[in-house]
């Protein structure tokens, strides 16, 4: 094609890449009405379908706090033995069912309200220097307000008042938990079951320990004599009491009140890293070293498990021993502090 039938050709031309370089802007298509928009039946029957997603919102909720009363794990259960892995089921199933049905729902009606109601014509905006002057500003404000206009939430009183329902009954979700986790823990985080007198036993069968039977450089993990599944909150006072002792030459010994809480070289430490409160089980027999495997904060065990290496802020908490008359090793009392992470130690007058 030669460039005087490009002239003459009104299509060609159009095509062509203006003298800048680039592609001509095509534009915007066409606007096109929503069904909404021509016709008043179709705009109330929109209005009426996002009211009713947030009033589905809103039953979500009550859904999710009913189901937190009536399908508890541990106590009033509907559909499953309290106590079982079907109550937990159970509980999970519907109080997420609800949550989920309370949150989506909401999201729905506000996706509907925008396509449906709110203005959609499409409106370009060239680009400028950030920042303005005054008149811009107020500019600005205007532009806010009228989009606010064109909401239409001053002239849509069903669904602004359904809106506002849903979103003030979905806190709800998050207080009704919070009213049955029952009363403070008090001191209860500061104290173990270990108590005066109680023997020291086998982590694994629950047999108790002489002295006679800890060798030199061994580990053993254990548990307070007593401490059974029977035990009210087993599990919660099997964590705090899980220790170990280790036998160590008192000749090395570099602390002498740690040396004194325990029995011959026999030394007895809680478990649970001060850290973050994971247990402290890795021993080496070499450098009488004790690793917490997550974080690898190290404690010297011959000087009273102190803060060697890592991120723990404090030695492990040393449970008194002594021997009874039979050769066992008992517990002269509790650990002296609280077990656990550092923070804790803020209450060791407790």
């Amino acid at each position: 094609m030669t460039k005087q039938d490009t002239e003459r050709d009104p299509a060609v031309t159009a095509l062509m890449p203006p003298a800048g370089g680039g592609f001509p802007n095509p534009g915007l298509p066409p606007h096109e009405l929503r069904q909404a928009d021509v016709d008043p039946r179709s705009e109330r029957r929109a209005e009426r379908i996002v009211a009713a997603l947030f009033v589905v919102s809103i039953l979500g909720t009550v859904l999710f706090v009913a189901s937190y009363f009536l399908f508890t794990p541990m106590g009033t259960n509907l559909l499953a033995e309290p106590g079982t892995l079907h109550a937990v089921k159970w509980n999970n199933f519907f109080t997420g069912l609800g949550l989920a049905i309370a949150v989506f729902f909401i999201g729905a009606a506000a996706v509907h309200w925008a396509k449906t109601l709110m203005p959609d014509h499409e409106m370009v905006e060239e680009r400028h220097h950030l920042g303005g002057d005054p008149a811009s500003q107020k500019q600005a404000a205007a532009i806010i307000t009228g989009g606010l206009d064109e909401s239409g939430i001053g002239r849509r009183p069903l669904i602004v008042t359904a809106m506002v329902g849903a979103l003030a009954v979905l806190p709800i979700a998050v207080l009704a938990p919070l009213s049955t986790l029952g009363p403070l823990p008090g001191n209860k985080l500061h104290h173990t079951f270990w108590k005066a007198g109680l023997r020291l036993t086998r982590d694994h069968d629950g047999t108790p320990i002489k002295a006679s039977e800890v060798a030199m450089n061994s580990i053993f993990h254990i548990m307070p004599e007593g401490l059974t599944e029977e035990t009210e909150d087993f599990l919660e006072e099997r964590a705090k009491a899980a220790a170990v002792i280790v036998r160590i030459d008192p000749e090395i010994g570099q602390n002498e009140e740690s040396l004194a809480n325990g029995y011959q070289g026999i030394l007895a430490f809680s478990k649970i890293c001060t850290h973050v409160g994971c247990p402290v089980a890795l021993y080496e027999q070499q450098t009488h070293h004790m690793l917490c495997p997550c974080h690898q904060s190290t404690f010297d065990v011959t000087d009273g498990a102190k803060v060697i290496f890592g991120p723990a802020h404090r030695p492990l908490p040393q449970l008194p021993i002594e021997v009874d008359a039979e050769g066992y090793l008992v517990a002269k009392g509790d650990f002296p502090e609280p077990i656990g992470p550092s923070f804790w130690d803020i209450h060791k007058e407790k």
